[in-house]
């Protein structure tokens, strides 16, 4: 009787029992639906305004969570310069290009760390000495340089100091092409407007084209004000840039600009107010930061 019992237990155990289904975890959502085209800030690639980078396998996620954590603790010395922090330290060299040298005809973004060491610096911050590959990317023309970026210390948010030898690219000579746009711009009938640079397809008509970079070039002077050791943002959309009357030599532009900060994931709504002419280049008037608009639509291309 008792082995009978035993036998039956046995058989209904099997039954019963869990059968061989492997469950594969899931992505963290997070990652998935902040924005489409976010990624983390591990990958090696390059960072053109609009272009979509490379996605890291599920797998490989919880190694590089470790990895960028140890980063944020032992950010001293030599660096990984495909991590936190030498990407977003090279990353304010682009704006740093763009604030100072950008034009309608002239953008700078960055293309690839080499490497990277950082150390503080008594009672002033931290130091990075970088070495960085910018492309200009119109003219498609790549070079390697050689930056420093000190990030100040203290309570008050102060623009990062920069220091870079590009001396290759900053000798393209665009201002045949820059005098004959701002003459068009200046004796237009009337004056200048456009929307959703790009728009919700990632397209730009070829005349609003100049707007959009001036929008860039603009924008960059607010990214490289706002920058941190803990931010990285990117351009992502000229919501809607407006030619205003002026009786100078410097053409003048209100704009609505949206930036996407990675690491927050981020859309920053940004008013501002600059000028253009062709010996003076961008000078950023006035700049205001909106408030966070809840119900708006994430922009394309926010890379």
């Amino acid at each position: 009787m008792s082995l009978r019992i035993i036998v039956v237990l046995a058989v209904l155990t099997g039954v019963t029992g869990s059968p061989g289904v492997t469950i594969r975890p899931e992505a963290d959502s997070a990652d998935t639906t902040a924005h489409p085209n976010s990624i983390p800030e591990t990958v090696e690639a390059t960072e053109i305004f609009g272009q979509q980078q490379q996605e890291v396998p599920v797998e490989e996620e919880a190694e590089e969570a470790v990895m960028e954590a140890e980063e944020a603790v032992m950010a001293t010395g030599e660096l990984n310069p495909n991590h936190y922090p030498a990407r977003r330290a090279a990353k304010v060299v682009q704006h740093y290009l763009n604030t100072h040298y950008g034009s309608p005809f002239r953008l700078f973004g960055l293309h690839n760390v080499q490497s990277g060491n950082a150390e503080d610096v008594a009672d002033s911050g931290r130091k990075y000495q970088l070495e960085i590959s910018v492309q200009e990317i119109i003219s498609n023309t790549t070079e390697n340089c050689s930056a420093e970026v000190l990030f100040l210390s203290g309570d008050q948010q102060r623009s990062p100091r920069v220091q870079v030898s590009c001396e290759e690219l900053l000798k393209s000579n665009t201002k045949a092409q820059e005098e004959a746009l701002f003459q068009k711009y200046k004796m237009n009938q009337s004056l200048l407007s456009a929307q959703n640079l790009p728009d919700s397809y990632g397209h730009i008509e070829p005349d609003n084209k100049p707007l959009w970079h001036l929008g860039i070039v603009a924008s960059s002077s607010v990214m490289l004000k706002e920058s941190t050791e803990n931010t990285l943002f990117n351009m992502a959309q000229v919501a809607n840039i407006t030619q205003l009357a002026t009786e100078n030599e410097q053409l003048k532009f209100d704009c609505h600009i949206l930036l996407h900060e990675m690491v927050s994931q981020e859309i920053i709504h940004w008013k501002l107010l600059f000028t253009w002419s062709p010996p003076e280049g961008v000078n950023v008037l006035q700049m205001e930061q909106l408030p966070h608009c809840h119900h708006c639509e994430k922009p394309p291309n926010t890379n």
